[in-house]
């Protein structure tokens, strides 16, 4: 369709003539009843093969458009009681016209308006009230009814910002930028026929990792490994003998700093611990490793004693080296593998470091950004460096050796642990994302 008028102005948009209509309108529904003022919620596709420049909205045959930049509508709209014809338009970046027609009957408005904070069913799975979080935070929240009408849109907003992000449906999953310091964060749901409700948070954001190693741009880094297929779960019988557990794995978009994190729900008895491991690589000459993850622990963690997270490689000897570290709830401090035997008479115990680290303390329902750095020789002499947890470095400057003449053929293989700390059966439900080992 050819554009009636040059250019796209105020007196443009009123002089172009409707094409098909490219406007999806969440609400209100049509044939809806609402309430005045209601919520107009609408998002535009390409109109007539051009980008939308504007949307607007009008009633009935009235002249009066009301016009709004971009190519969606977020606004609470004024109706006289009755039945009307709401005309939900867009306009593309040449002129053409699109419109979608709603029906809708304005019922009388009630003798005192409803609150702001309506009852809604919406769980916000994450962040939690009163998190601590870094930016951009992952936000998670669904429902299905808002004042007793079925949702068909969310959103959410910071303070008292009046821009609020826009989701159709009843579930949304986002990642959210903020400022430094604490917001009020709102989760809002939008009803069928314009019922508003809204869940309000208030979290802290804190600074971002502003340190961590130090890797050389020469590095090899394999990412996104928790989307990897190859991922093997099983129980680790070094936990004890009467120990039991069981582990299933899933691939989630909530809770997600990166669209797609791994779910590990660990169940345990006596002890017990799941080990979760893929390979990732069969490199045998590399001998500098950072070991990089976000850990997001679902609530409640109070029975979970050992979060570990390893690192072994088959060296060019043959002998495979175990980087071996976990957060040591027992102990409540960082812990290390070393070998006290020899390769073919291991030995394999933990020692203690001087830094402190207790799952126990970990917040739940956020992200948490974990690091390790450490190296070896060719002997399997391991060096470990330095820990991060969210920013705040310990240092570790241990050497020990750590290996051990298993048979294997050349590989790289990652294991993260999940220990249970009570002789009752207990449940953790644990996340990674943007996992990613470094190399060189």
């Amino acid at each position: 369709m050819k554009a009636l008028c040059p250019l796209l102005s105020t007196a443009a948009l009123a002089c172009a003539v409707p094409a098909f209509a490219a406007v999806s309108v969440t609400s209100p529904a049509n044939g809806a009843s609402v309430t005045s003022p209601f919520n107009l919620i609408a998002t535009a596709s390409p109109c007539s093969s051009q980008p939308v420049t504007a949307m607007g909205y009008s009633f009935d045959s009235s002249a009066a458009t009301t016009f709004i930049s971009g190519a969606s509508v977020a606004a609470q709209v004024s109706a006289s009681a009755g039945a009307h014809l709401l005309h939900v338009k867009s306009w593309g970046n040449q002129g053409a016209s699109c419109v979608t027609n709603v029906t809708i009957t304005v019922s009388p408005a009630p003798a005192e308006a409803p609150s702001s904070t309506t009852p809604t069913n919406v769980v916000v799975s994450t962040p939690a009230n009163g998190a601590s979080v870094t930016s951009p935070f992952s936000l998670g929240a669904s429902g299905t009814l808002c004042s007793s009408q079925p949702i068909s849109a969310m959103g959410y907003s910071l303070d008292n910002s009046a821009s609020t992000t826009f989701f159709n449906g009843g579930s949304m999953s986002a990642s959210v930028t903020a400022t430094n310091g604490a917001h009020t964060l709102h989760v809002k749901s939008w009803g069928n026929q314009g019922g508003a409700c809204d869940t309000d948070l208030a979290i802290t954001v804190r600074s971002s990792a502003v340190s961590g190693p130090t890797i050389p741009a020469n590095a090899v880094a394999i990412k996104a490994i928790q989307n990897f297929t190859t991922w093997q779960a099983a129980f680790d019988a070094g936990t004890g003998g009467s120990a039991s557990s069981s582990g299933t794995m899933n691939l989630v978009t909530l809770p997600a700093l990166s669209g797609s994190a791994r779910q590990f729900i660990t169940a345990y008895a006596n002890y017990g611990g799941e080990r979760y491991s893929t390979r990732i690589a069969s490199d045998q000459s590399t001998s500098n490793f950072v070991y990089d993850t976000y850990i997001y622990l679902a609530s409640p963690i109070n029975d979970i004693a050992n979060i570990e997270m390893d690192l072994n490689q088959v060296m060019p000897n043959g002998q495979t080296v175990i980087f071996g570290f976990q957060c040591d709830g027992w102990s409540r401090s960082w812990d290390y593998t070393t070998n006290r035997g020899t390769p073919t008479s291991p030995n394999d115990q933990w020692i203690h470091s001087n830094q402190t680290c207790n799952p126990q303390a970990w917040a739940t329902n956020t992200w948490h950004h974990f690091q390790v750095s450490y190296s070896r020789d060719n002997s399997g002499n391991v060096t470990y460096k330095s820990v991060w947890l969210d920013g705040v470095e310990q240092d570790l400057n241990a050497t020990t050796n750590s290996a051990f003449a298993l048979g294997w053929a050349p590989t790289i293989l990652t294991n993260f642990q999940v220990d249970g700390m009570t002789a009752l059966p207990g449940t953790a439900i644990i996340y990674l994302d943007n996992f990613t080992v470094y190399r060189w």
